[in-house]
């Protein structure tokens, strides 16, 4: 088969050739009574056949042209073999109609015996595959689907290259009003882990939606420079293993001449001769400016080229419009209206394990570590890095003070924690860190004050490129790939008239923005601090950004300053962990206590959980040098276990609260905390002691407590997981030919198996949601038999498999690897991974530290807020028995996040309204998108 170039561009013109008499009968006979083509012409050896929206097909027949007969037999053949197991669009290109009424098409189909694919399902038929006599593979979507008729990714006869993917996965009511374009995608600016992840996103979900994919090597440079070298059609295995890789493998440059409108008008050519239409940009604000500017400036451009003769007319009509999309690619986090930029938290694991390891040598001398991170507009690593690891100092361009002050302040703080018994000093300072008269604070400025004002022993550390360097983490891995997919939904939906969006992320929810309003927000904190008004630039970061800001402040405070709060509100706050470990239990609890005594409340933590209240009033006050360095510490310093207050026993736990006369309780953990909870705010009514402020932070790996969608820990143990996979995925494409099937924790939640599917790029994972039978586990191994069978030698085969513990009893890991070498036919072979506790992780993430931080001053917060409800004249009756109110529920609350929005929940209606107790997980699945996403991304269709 030939496909005309023009065709691409909504020209209907095919050509066929058949190689023999029968073949080319036959195939009139398919598209004249099965597709109602008409002949409009015919003569010896060719045909003309048209369709009623005017696509028109010549077959000629040419035996030296046509692909050869075996070739069409063994092509028709192995899409027949697997109509069942695989999406056909995955082994083979196809050719796509646009058809008034698919029910007529599948009628005529199974009337003549023909065989057929439905996509979804026949229930929601969103697009119908069949195959012609010469092995052609074509496809019908509903008319109202697209706004004009597309034909794509065609190849000779016989090919079976895979350059688009099943659209079997993705909802009906997703692809609705999309229409076909060539998309192309570029880094630019600084590269940032999780760039590649970017990329493969964008290119296979472009391929999904049956839209051709380009990459544009080396950023604004290949783009002005143009050519096949630079500006790339990418195809679905083009981007196999690119999540695991740090950096951008498609190039990132500075360019001077895209500043310059003959290089914007270069680069507008370019894209017209390569025939794309859309535009994806992931880099930092600059990028994004220059891609703003870019389309702004399209219509001028296009009519000068028309103008130069450089363009045809028809060129012109078809490229009027060029969609944008900006996916915000920086470690330094730096763009507003997104919490997280692709990158940044990347990095900010690089420095905080830097300092983890400087903390100890620190330890060890009594020095003083200065420690210069990147950030040279924005000091967000910096203050994350200083919540992280508990930093005594840091320096950032949006807070600066003069020179006589911030010596005097810094050197006090270390001063008096000096003479408290601290034995380490660690400052962090910010690239751009500037004083308040805009003059530089470098990292040596601050040693030689610490040197020459305190006669420490001071060393300087400038961890330099290695923060942008290494694979990206298990959150940029995922939140790349969430963004890339929405980005092409982004610029699929776009019209000329929708501002050029950006894809950015609010708490735990991809949102769009526009990417103006967002790159000129950002650069209005640059001209703010340039102008010495750096209240403004304060108050035009991010809310979270303030908030890390006012909450480094508080914590770092707890030993030097005055307490804020007077002698009679200050209040005695229990601390308590719940069930097993997680990372970033140490850092709630640190965060907690440090904010507690800057305020003035006493806290007291209660160790070893309910057991050890009960048995051995195991409850201590804090010590504020005890608990340094808890934040780079995994497990529980205090101790844990499942053990509730109703099995602990509730007499004796009331007895130590009224001794201890605490106003607060706050507990940290996973659904035995959420149980614990429920069980002593019913306690309320017998038990007096219970009628204080009771509020959870959820932590646990398996994500799976009701009223959130982030529990402390599940980030540790994604990261952990993340190193696990890549390193026996590694293993298993040096050995060629091999499977892991990987067992992760999580209970009965999938939350975990549907993420590090994400994250790595597994072809499956199984989960309680779901179950798992022989049917699906039959599908997925035909799946990697054809896999292995067409990867004929190619580096990064390695093939993953990911089975939460319970999502079968019967099929266990051990059993499903068993069965897929039994079935392999020794093509491939199958080996177990089970990483077990490992998945708890040692050190705590960077986000598990600095998110626990954040929950935990607002968990405090809440104890102060809620203290005067629980008053016995709100909450008693003249006979001083318990009525409990709406108001008075509330104080009693989990505190979590919810798509956009960190809220406090009631317990009483999270328990009775969206917890599922047998199964001991919230009742809504919140991660069914990420499932959705990651078997698209791999091409899986399931049962």
């Amino acid at each position: 088969m030939t496909v005309e170039e023009p065709l691409f561009n909504n020209t209907s013109f095919i050509i066929y050739y058949a190689p023999n008499d029968e073949l080319f009968a036959n195939t009139i006979e398919f598209y004249k009574d099965v597709l109602n083509f008409t002949i409009s012409l015919e003569k010896e050896n060719e045909c003309w056949l048209c369709s009623s929206i005017n696509t028109s097909i010549k077959l000629i027949l040419n035996k030296e042209k046509s692909a050869s007969l075996s070739d069409i037999n063994s092509n028709i053949d192995n899409l027949i073999r697997h109509k069942v197991s695989k999406d056909w669009k995955v082994l083979q290109s196809s050719v796509s109609f646009n058809c008034n009424d698919l029910s007529i098409i599948l009628s005529n189909l199974k009337s003549h015996g023909y065989h057929y694919q439905i996509n979804p399902d026949e229930n929601y038929p969103n697009e119908i595959l069949t195959i012609d006599p010469l092995g052609s593979l074509l496809g019908f979507i509903p008319s109202s689907k697209f706004t004009s008729h597309n034909i794509h990714n065609s190849n000779a006869t016989a090919t079976s290259a895979s350059k688009s993917l099943p659209g079997g996965l993705l909802p009906p009511t997703k692809a609705s009003n999309f229409k076909r374009r060539n998309i192309a995608v570029m880094t630019s600016g600084g590269d940032a882990p999780g760039m590649n992840a970017n990329v493969r996103a964008i290119v296979r979900a472009a391929i999904f939606k049956g839209c051709k994919a380009f990459v544009v090597k080396e950023g604004y440079s290949g783009l002005v420079a143009g050519g096949p070298e630079n500006i790339v059609e990418m195809q679905w295995h083009s981007v196999r293993g690119w999540l695991a890789e740090g950096g951008t493998n498609i190039g990132t440059a500075r360019c001077k001449e895209f500043r310059e409108k003959p290089g914007r008008l270069a680069a507008c050519k370019n894209l017209i001769d390569s025939g794309i239409d859309a535009l994806i940009v992931c880099g930092g604000d600059g990028s994004l400016t220059g891609a703003d500017l870019f389309r702004s400036e399209w219509p001028t451009l296009i009519k000068e080229l028309l103008d130069q003769n450089e363009i045809t007319k028809d060129q012109f009509e078809k490229y009027q419009h060029l969609n944008i999309c900006g996916t915000v690619g920086s470690i330094d986090n730096d763009m507003s209206s997104t919490d997280a930029t692709i990158g940044a938290y990347s990095s900010l694991a690089r420095i905080c394990r830097a300092i983890d390891y400087i903390d100890a040598t620190a330890n060890s001398h009594q020095r003083a570590f200065v420690v210069e991170v990147m950030g040279r507009h924005c000091g967000w690593l910096a203050l994350m890095a200083g919540m992280a690891t508990s930093a005594d100092y840091i320096f950032i361009p949006e807070k600066p003070s003069s020179k006589k002050d911030w010596e005097d302040h810094m050197c006090d703080i270390v001063k008096r924690q000096r003479e408290r018994g601290k034995r380490k000093t660690i400052v962090i300072v910010a690239e751009g860190a500037i004083s308040s008269d805009l003059k530089p604070i470098s990292a040596d400025d601050v040693k030689d004050v610490l040197v020459e004002r305190l006669h420490l022993d001071t060393r300087v550390t400038t961890l330099g490129h290695v923060q942008r360097g290494g694979t990206a983490v298990a959150y940029d891995r995922i939140l790349a790939t969430l963004q890339g997919v929405a980005a092409v939904d982004a610029v699929l939906e776009s019209t000329p008239e929708t501002p050029s969006p950006m894809i950015g992320i609010e708490e735990n929810k991809i949102v769009r923005k526009p990417l103006v309003d967002a790159v000129e927000l950002t650069k209005s904190v640059a001209e703010a601090i340039s102008n010495k008004d750096f209240k403004k630039a304060i108050a035009l970061r991010d809310s979270e950004f303030i908030e890390h800001l006012n909450n480094f402040l508080s914590i770092s405070s707890a030993d030097h300053k005055e307490p804020t709060l007077p002698v009679g509100e200050r209040k005695k706050i229990a601390i308590i962990n719940v069930g097993a470990p997680a990372g970033g239990m140490n850092s709630a609890v640190y965060s907690m206590c440090c904010y507690c005594m800057s305020k003035g409340h006493i806290p007291y933590t209660i160790h070893n959980g309910f057991t050890g209240l009960a048995r051995h009033e195991s409850v201590r006050s804090v010590n504020w040098l005890d608990i340094q360095g808890w934040t780079s510490l995994g497990g529980s310093e205090i101790g844990t276990n499942r053990s509730t207050p109703e099995e602990s026993d509730l007499d004796m736990i009331s007895y130590y609260f009224n001794k201890y006369k605490f106003d607060g309780l706050i507990l940290v953990g996973g659904f035995e905390a959420f149980i614990s909870l429920y069980q002593l705010d019913n306690a309320r009514v017998n038990y007096p002691a219970f009628r204080i402020p009771m509020v959870l932070i959820p932590a646990t790996i398996s994500n799976n407590v009701p009223g959130t969608e982030y529990s402390l820990g599940s980030d540790t143990c994604l990261n952990s997981l993340v190193d696990y996979c890549d390193s026996i995925k590694q293993s298993a494409a040096a050995t060629r030919n091999r499977c892991f099937v990987v067992e992760v924790q999580g209970g009965n939640c999938g939350y975990i198996a549907s993420s590090i599917q994400l994250a790595t790029g597994a072809q499956a994972s199984y989960v309680p949601e779901e179950g798992l039978n022989l049917e699906m586990l039959e599908n997925d191994i035909i799946s990697l038999k054809e896999s292995f069978s067409n990867d004929k030698g190619k580096t990064k085969s390695g093939r993953l498999l990911i089975k939460s513990e319970n999502a079968s009893k019967v099929l266990t890991t051990k059993t499903i690897s068993d069965i897929i070498n039994l079935e392999s036919g020794k093509r491939f072979d199958s080996k177990t991974a089970i990483p077990g506790h490992v998945q708890q992780g040692g050190i705590p993430s960077a986000i598990d530290r600095t998110r626990a931080a954040r929950l935990a001053v607002k968990a405090v917060d809440f104890i102060d807020s809620n203290k005067k409800v629980l008053d016995p004249k709100n909450c008693e009756n003249e006979f001083g028995e318990f009525i409990p109110n709406p108001e008075i529920d509330n104080t009693s609350a989990v505190l979590g996040v919810e798509k956009s929005q960190l809220l406090f929940r009631s317990i009483k209606s999270l328990y009775i309204n969206e917890s599922d107790l047998n199964k001991r997980m919230r009742r809504s699945i919140f991660w069914n998108d990420i499932r959705e996403t990651a078997d698209m991304l791999v091409g899986r269709s399931k049962i």
